[in-house]
């Protein structure tokens, strides 16, 4: 369903990092049921780390409520379950996307989003997203503060399709507030879309489950409550520019 012309909308996404964390998922789960400000939850999950241990079975039902629930995602760690963003480019990194984007597929469930760990990306990540059929949401509208200077990262403000070397075409759907830019900017200027994320574990503070509740009840009320699946259809038709141009580096 279209968004109402010219009217500003709002999603949200999770970062679901510890899926197996029998806390953290009673308290994602309860939020996706609950959808503050009619606000549905993406779960863009990390996938089971057989190195850690972590049960992929169990992984597997979890992952097939929260889809029931709301759109469902990828969210690659490149480096391990603890260290999401990797040192350097490598053509490995676009191998275990493509690995672990089958291995969802192979369990019965469909990523149809996608955010890089320490919102990483590169060309070759982007290209394996374009055959998986995925969104991106690894874009951001502003710089994370723990970036290390020249950190390169994916810009954008609103959807946009990234047109790669090749000229596949990768749909962009970037976050434009994290949980506190969300609290602070709920009651202020608002862009034309918001996309907030946030991460499973910050459930685990109360004051920031609260502070999320209450933005997302904010921005339910001064926005038309959407989701990523909606976000996708509309934006069939949004701009295109070119990979590279979205590309930041050099501290921007």
């Amino acid at each position: 369903m279209p968004h109402t012309a010219g009217k500003r909308y709002a999603v949200v996404s999770c970062h679901v990092e510890r899926l197996l964390d029998d806390e953290c998922w009673r308290l994602l789960s309860a939020l996706q049921e609950r959808r503050p400000g009619g606000l549905a939850v993406a779960a863009l999950l990390r996938p089971p780390d057989e190195a850690a241990g972590e049960d992929e079975v169990e992984w597997v039902q979890r992952a097939r409520v929260a889809s029931a629930r709301a759109p469902l995602g990828l969210h690659t760690h490149f480096v391990s379950a603890s260290h999401a963003r990797p040192a350097e480019a490598d053509p490995q990194h676009a191998e275990r996307v493509r690995r672990e984007g089958e291995l969802m597929r192979a369990h019965g469930l469909e990523p149809r989003y996608f955010c890089g760990g320490g919102w990483y990306m590169d060309e070759d990540v982007a290209g394996v997203l374009a055959d998986l059929g995925c969104a991106d949401c690894t874009g951001t509208a502003f710089r994370p503060a723990y970036l290390a200077r020249g950190a390169p990262r994916l810009d954008a403000r609103e959807p946009v399709w990234l047109r790669l070397r090749d000229g596949r075409r990768l749909l962009e759907l970037p976050a434009t507030h994290s949980l506190g830019m969300a609290a602070r900017a709920a009651a202020g200027t608002l862009p034309r879309y918001v996309h907030v994320y946030f991460h499973d574990t910050d459930l685990l503070s109360r004051s920031r489950r609260l502070a999320l509740s209450a933005a997302l009840t904010a921005l339910g009320r001064r926005c038309e409550p959407s989701d990523l699946d909606r976000v996708r259809e509309a934006a069939a038709d949004a701009p295109t520019v070119a990979f590279a141009d979205a590309w930041r580096g050099s501290g921007a």
